[in-house]
C-alpha cells in the first residue's frame, strides 16, 4: 500500500485529539481517532465537577464548531465558564457523535506502541519514507496493529501525575496513600474529606481548587483541617496576577487561595520536601520530611497530590524523538515554557514546526502531553496546535505558518530567578523582543496560556508583564 494513502492516526479522543479530526475532516484527510476510554473524552470526565477559568470562548475548536454546526448544534454562551461535565456534556460529546467523526473513532482502543514499519529505533534505512506501525491492545488483551502516514499524539498527561516525593521519584509509601488529582470534596468525595485532616502537595491551580473546596468544606463539617505543602518558600509561590489577569476566573482563583493562606484558614508548610509516608496504628498518615532545611512530620488523614502531570513517553520508545532533556518537549518549544527560565505564561502561539521531530517527519506530539513536564496551558492553544498540524499534512504550508490565535494575558510575568545557560536567548524576559522562531513572527506579547502547575516567582515579580 502506498504510504500516501494510509490514514493519519490521531491518539486521545480529548479535546485536542476531537479538535485535530474535525480538522482532518474538514480537509478530507482520511483518519483514525483512538481512544483508551470507554467514552469519548474519558480523561474529562474524572474531573467533572471542575470549573474551568476560561470562558467558552477559549475551549472551543473553529473545525469542530463549523462540523457542529451542521447538526443544528446550539453554541453555549460564550462567556459562561464550563464544568468539565458541561464542557462533555455541551461540546466534546455532540462532536464525537458528529457521523463523520463518529465513523473514524475507536473506542477502548490504547496505543501501546508506536515504531516504522520493519525499523526499530536503531535502524535508519528508509525511515522517512516508511509508514509508522501504531500497536493497539483491547480490554481482552488482545494486540492488533494498524499503518499511518503520521502520528498525532493528543493523549495528554492525566494518567501520568507527578509524584509528591522530593526527588521526582514516589516517596517510600507514597502510592497506596496518596489521591492524585482534584477530589470531588463537596460532591461525590465529601463523606471521603469531611471533619478529616487532610495534606494537599502542590502550588498550582489544581491545588488551589483543592484547598479551596476544602476550605469550603470546612464551614459545613467541623474537624475539616487543611494542611497545604509548597516544594518551594511561600514568598515564591505563584498565586497569580490577580486583577491584571485576562481571564477573571483565573486570577480571581489565585487570589483567593491567597486569602486562604495569609488569613490562616488552611496551614502552610513551605518550602516542605517529602520523603517518606507510613501508617500509624490509628489509621492516619504520617508524611515525614524536610521543613526549611529541618526535618518535620505532620500527621494527616488524606493525602491529596496536586503536583502536576508528565508525559508517558514509553510507547514511543522505538521513535527518534527531538526532547528537551529537562522539558521533554521539543527544543524549539522547551525555552518558551521552562520554569527555570521564566515564569511568565507567555507563550507565543505555535504549531507545526515547533512540534516536529526532524528525525521522525510526520510524528507530532500536541496538547498538554506537548509541553512535556511543564504547566498545563489553555485548550486554544492545542487547538492552534492541531490547526497546524494538520494544515501541513494537508500540504497547505501558508496555513501550517499563519497565526490564527490571541490568547489572554495572565498578568505575571519575570525573567529567569537564576542564572540559566540552557537557552539564553529565551532568557531575555517573557515580553522581550520580536524574534522569529520556527517560521513564526510575533510581536511583544502577553497574549498567554496560563503555566498552569508552578510557575515559581518572587511576589514583587507578579506585576502585568506588558504595561
Amino acid at each position: 500500500m502506498n504510504r500516501l494513502s494510509l490514514p493519519v492516526v490521531v491518539v486521545g479522543a480529548g479535546p485536542i485529539g476531537l479538535a485535530a479530526t474535525a480538522h482532518l475532516i474538514e480537509r478530507n484527510q482520511p483518519s483514525v481517532l483512538l481512544e483508551a476510554g470507554p467514552t469519548p473524552a474519558s480523561a474529562v470526565r474524572e474531573w467533572a465537577h471542575v470549573r474551568m477559568f476560561s470562558p467558552w470562548r477559549f475551549n472551543t475548536d473553529a473545525a469542530a464548531v463549523r462540523l457542529l454546526w451542521e447538526t443544528g448544534w446550539s453554541a453555549p454562551d460564550p462567556d459562561h465558564h464550563p464544568t468539565g461535565e458541561e464542557l462533555v456534556r455541551d461540546y466534546l460529546a455532540p462532536l464525537a457523535a458528529h457521523p463523520a467523526l463518529a465513523a473514524r473513532l475507536r473506542l477502548e482502543a490504547r496505543v501501546i506502541g508506536l515504531s516504522r514499519r520493519h525499523h526499530d529505533l536503531q535502524r535508519d534505512g528508509s525511515r522517512d519514507s516508511t509508514p509508522f506501525v501504531v500497536q493497539i491492545e483491547s480490554p481482552s488483551g488482545a494486540v492488533e496493529e494498524i499503518e499511518a502516514r503520521a502520528v498525532i499524539d493528543c493523549s495528554g498527561t492525566w494518567s501520568s501525575p507527578n509524584p509528591v516525593g522530593a526527588h521526582g521519584l514516589p516517596a517510600p509509601g507514597e502510592p497506596s496513600r496518596v489521591f492524585y488529582g482534584i477530589p470531588d470534596v463537596l460532591g461525590r468525595d465529601r463523606a471521603t474529606y469531611a471533619g478529616q485532616r487532610t495534606l494537599v502537595v502542590g502550588a498550582g491551580h489544581s491545588a488551589m481548587n483543592v484547598v479551596e473546596a476544602l476550605a469550603d468544606l470546612a464551614n459545613e463539617a467541623p474537624g475539616t483541617d487543611t494542611t497545604w505543602a509548597f516544594r518551594r518558600p511561600l514568598g515564591a509561590a505563584n498565586f497569580g496576577g490577580g486583577s491584571n489577569d485576562g481571564l477573571a476566573a483565573r486570577g480571581a482563583l489565585g487570589a483567593r487561595a491567597r486569602a486562604l493562606v495569609e488569613e490562616a484558614r488552611v496551614a502552610a508548610l513551605a518550602p516542605f520536601l517529602v520523603h517518606r509516608l507510613l501508617g500509624t496504628r490509628g489509621g492516619a498518615i504520617r508524611v515525614e520530611g524536610i521543613l526549611n532545611g529541618r526535618p518535620h512530620a505532620v500527621e494527616v488523614d488524606r493525602v491529596v497530590g496536586a503536583t502536576g502531570f508528565r508525559p508517558d513517553l514509553r510507547p514511543l520508545a522505538e521513535l527518534r524523538l527531538s526532547l528537551d532533556p529537562a522539558v521533554q518537549a521539543t527544543p524549539a518549544l522547551a525555552p518558551l515554557i521552562d520554569p527555570n527560565m521564566h515564569s511568565c505564561g507567555t507563550v507565543r502561539p505555535h504549531g507545526e514546526v515547533e512540534l516536529r521531530h526532524p528525525e521522525e517527519p510526520g510524528l507530532y506530539v500536541a496538547g498538554m502531553k506537548s509541553y512535556g513536564r511543564a504547566p498545563t496551558f489553555l485548550l486554544a492553544t492545542g487547538h492552534e496546535q492541531v490547526r497546524s498540524i494538520v494544515a501541513h499534512l494537508s500540504g497547505d504550508e501558508d496555513a501550517a505558518r499563519r497565526v490564527e490565535l490571541a490568547l489572554p494575558e495572565t498578568g505575571v510575568c519575570s525573567g529567569p530567578t537564576k542564572p540559566h545557560d540552557r537557552k539564553a536567548s529565551a532568557a531575555a524576559g517573557c515580553c522581550g523582543a520580536a524574534e522569529r522562531v520556527g517560521g513564526l513572527t510575533d510581536e511583544p506579547s502577553c497574549r498567554a496560556p496560563n503555566l498552569g502547575e508552578p510557575a515559581e516567582v518572587s511576589a514583587a515579580a507578579q506585576a502585568s508583564c506588558c504595561q
